[in-house]
């Protein structure tokens, strides 16, 4: 009788042994890729700030730039609608991370934070963070140590905020790079730091800022796309760049927004 008790306890818990292992099993193969969780909601949402000449909107109220028209179709490739959503630059790890968005593409520089915090793709512009001061005082900006006087503005949580701080200048941070530029045009702020390929769409002759002039660079940088730690997007948007730039579609729409010097090659 101990014995036939002893087999059947033992035949129960080669059976729940069994059943935990199934539902391991079925637990690992029901996790979805990234790519698939885009694919079955059917859009792919991207995080961006009002950044010409990357993401802004035109005449009509769409969504235009260099990032913005590459973003549209790489969501093509995919076979699903992009969407834009502006963020808060500072939170946008906390975005992605909330699955609030897919991606960050927003001329993005690959800092070592955000290539810890998010899976990157390949770069694929090259940037630099200059200082923008008003045209009649350029010339005398034309060093680091020139500026370390200035009252600066600065989008929180970009690389020209940060590059700012290292060098212990007073910085004011405000929500978009867009910001800082009023900032100074108003005389609000003696300068502000933003993107070089943003600088020459935004001020200079022809533009809205012609008041307003850039001086020294204080780094050189690389753009690059954010996504989810571990999601498979990246990779598919590395195929992508290759074929695009293959095919000269890439090159196309960096010479529509004026980036083509910028543009890096993929390979």
């Amino acid at each position: 009788m101990k014995k036939v008790v002893a087999i059947m306890m033992a035949l129960v818990m080669v059976l729940c042994f069994a059943a935990c292992s199934n539902d391991e099993a079925a637990d690992t193969t029901s996790e979805q890729t990234d790519s698939e969780y885009v694919k079955e909601k059917g859009t792919l949402v991207v995080g961006i700030t009002e950044f010409e000449p990357m993401d802004y909107k035109d005449d009509n109220g769409n969504w235009v730039g260099f990032d913005a028209d590459m973003a549209t179709a790489f969501a093509e490739s995919l076979g699903v609608e992009v969407e834009f959503v502006v963020i808060d630059w500072d939170n946008k790890i906390m975005e992605l991370d909330s699955e609030s968005i897919d991606c960050v593409w927003n001329g993005m520089t690959l800092t070592d934070e955000v290539k810890e915090s998010m899976e990157t793709s390949n770069a694929y512009c090259n940037n630099a963070q200059v200082v923008v001061v008003p045209s009649e005082v350029a010339e005398n900006y034309t060093t680091e140590e020139s500026i370390m006087d200035l009252n600066f503005s600065a989008e929180a949580g970009s690389a020209g905020e940060a590059a700012l701080q290292d060098l212990g200048c007073n910085v004011t941070s405000l929500q978009s790079q867009a910001d800082a530029l009023m900032e100074v045009s108003a005389g609000t702020s003696d300068a502000c730091v933003i993107d070089l390929l943003m600088a020459g769409a935004m001020i200079g002759e022809g533009t809205s800022y012609e008041n307003l002039t850039y001086t020294i660079s204080l780094n050189s940088e690389e753009y690059g796309v954010g996504f989810r730690k571990g999601s498979d997007l990246a990779e598919l948007l590395n195929q992508f760049f290759v074929d695009s730039y293959a095919d000269g579609s890439m090159q196309e729409i960096a010479e529509t927004y004026g980036v083509q010097e910028s543009l890096i090659e993929q390979q």
